[in-house]
C-alpha cells in the first residue's frame, strides 16, 4: 500500500515538472533502462532444447539399464562440483 502511495506521488511530483520533449525523453529512457538490461540477461531454452535433453536423459537411464553406462550417484556428482571450486 505504501509503495503505490509513493510510486502515486512520484508520478505526480514528475507531471509537475515543466519538462521539455528532450528531457521527457531522457526521464523515459532512464526509466525503460532498467527493464531493457534484464530483458537482455535473460535467456530462454528453446523446446526443441528441452525435449532433447529429456531425451539424451532417457538414453542414458535406458543404457544404465543395459549395464552399457555406469552413472555417478547424485551425491557423488554434486561433491565432485564443490570439489572444482
Amino acid at each position: 500500500m505504501r509503495v503505490s502511495a509513493s510510486m502515486e506521488s512520484l508520478w505526480q511530483y514528475i507531471q509537475s515538472l515543466s519538462l521539455s520533449e528532450r528531457n521527457r525523453i531522457w526521464l523515459a529512457d532512464k526509466l525503460l533502462e532498467g527493464t531493457r538490461k534484464e530483458e537482455e540477461e535473460t535467456e530462454y531454452i528453446s523446446k526443441e532444447e528441452i525435449l532433447a535433453g529429456i531425451d539424451a536423459g532417457l538414453k542414458e537411464l535406458k543404457l544404465k539399464k543395459e549395464g552399457k553406462l555406469h552413472l555417478i550417484s547424485a551425491r557423488d556428482f554434486l561433491k565432485e562440483l564443490r570439489d572444482e571450486r
